[in-house]
């Protein structure tokens, strides 16, 4: 339990972290990835180098210290990060690595004088205040996992029993446990962790499960990226037979019960848990709008499952708005999906359920539009693909 003098204190760092925050976290990395190489697999190096994992840290700071006399004021940011933290298996042995890695960071960051004994002894009981709460929080999930018919704790080693090509840039992976065994259900918008070996390095990453639960098997669909090691071992190099290991699925991006319309919105590689939403969804009679868009058609993913199950369900109302329409590939608008076409998408009734993926740029557009076309903004939920971040819009 903090003291009051201790709460004080961390709060006085607020400033501190909203003007030098992401230097601060990058300067942790440095030394965590640096001097303690075990831990490095559960970071991708790609959002390193691009600062959004810094950035996100930072953010997540900031928000820790803001509320730290409150901390049921976080809203959605633990169960967020404990989601992520499964996903990825982080165990309780990592914490302490981080929380040394954190206080030395501080110090070095912010200078002996500025960070004083007192404001290091205040962030360390913070630091194991926070410890305490994801570990026991993921502790509960992990168990609850293993308990689960189906489930595990760890690796399990999952055969792919077929691989498909989505469109020219994704492909799907079926695959079905090893061992025979049934698999734990999951919620549509959940995803995935997998760990690889590649040329020697463990890796470790993250993917929608992109269909419906069905008792049998996981489906994820990956995207090709330029420069994408995982992906592109993905695609090239695993083949039907190859086994894989994953980790349970997790993450807390779902539909929320109701019997509002509801209205699903994906660019790209987004549409993966967004489909997984829709196949569950269609059963329920509720009215459903989707929309997705794509560069072209030639890199639209699962365009014929879609329009099957608007053939069968007469709620559903699909649109596809192309940026780059070529010659013969349809679709129903073109360029980039602008206010104008979204509202003309939407129903006349603005109270719905809206889900939204994609490129941050696109989730930022997205939330902008929805809110000045009357969506109620409680009512809007994104989810993003690597660290999680503020979407302006």
């Amino acid at each position: 339990m903090l003291s009051g003098e201790q709460i004080a204190i961390i709060k006085a760092t607020v400033p501190l972290l909203e003007s030098g925050g992401e230097a601060l976290t990058s300067h942790f990395y440095r030394l965590m990835l640096g001097e303690y190489p075990e831990v490095r697999p559960l970071f991708n190096q790609a959002h390193q180098a691009s600062g959004d994992q810094p950035r996100a840290l930072a953010n997540g700071v900031l928000m820790y210290a803001r509320h730290i006399d409150r901390l049921q004021e976080l809203g959605p940011l633990v169960g967020q990060i404990v989601n992520k933290h499964v996903s990825l298996q982080i165990l309780p042995e990592h914490y302490p690595i981080v929380g040394s890695c954190l206080l030395r960071a501080i110090r070095e960051v912010l200078g002996a004088e500025v960070a004083s004994d007192a404001v290091i002894d205040a962030w360390a009981a913070a630091y194991g205040q926070l410890a305490e709460l994801l570990i026991g929080a993921e502790e509960e999930v992990y168990a609850a996992t293993e308990r689960a018919p189906g489930g595990w704790r760890g690796g399990r080693l999952f055969r792919v029993v077929r691989k498909v090509a989505e469109s020219e840039e994704i492909t799907s992976f079926h695959l079905q446990p090893s061992d025979g065994g049934a698999v734990v259900d999951f919620v549509p918008g959940q995803y995935i962790g997998l760990r690889l070996q590649l040329d020697g390095e463990e890796v470790r990453r993250n993917y929608s499960l992109s269909a419906a639960p069905n008792g049998r098997e996981y489906r994820i669909s990956v995207k090709r990226e330029v420069g994408g090691r995982v992906s592109n071992h993905l695609h090239d190099q695993v083949r039907e037979g190859s086994e894989l290991e994953l980790f349970a699925p997790a993450g807390e991006f779902s539909l929320t019960p109701s019997r509002k319309p509801l209205l699903l919105i994906s660019a790209g590689v987004g549409i993966t848990p967004l489909l997984a939403m829709l196949e569950d969804a269609v059963h329920s009679g509720r009215p459903i709008r989707f929309i997705h868009c794509a560069r072209h058609a030639g890199v639209q993913a699962f365009a014929a499952r879609v329009d099957e199950l608007a053939a069968q369900h007469p709620q559903l109302q699909r649109f596809y708005c192309f940026e780059e329409r070529r010659a013969g590939d349809g679709g129903d608008a073109t360029g980039r999906l602008g206010r104008e076409q979204l509202q003309a998408w939407l129903p006349a009734e603005r109270d719905v359920d809206a889900y939204f993926l994609g490129p941050k740029p696109f989730m930022a557009q997205i939330k902008r539009q929805l809110r000045e076309l009357g969506v109620p903004p409680q009512q809007t939920r994104y989810e993003f693909f690597g660290p999680a971040a503020a979407l302006e819009g």
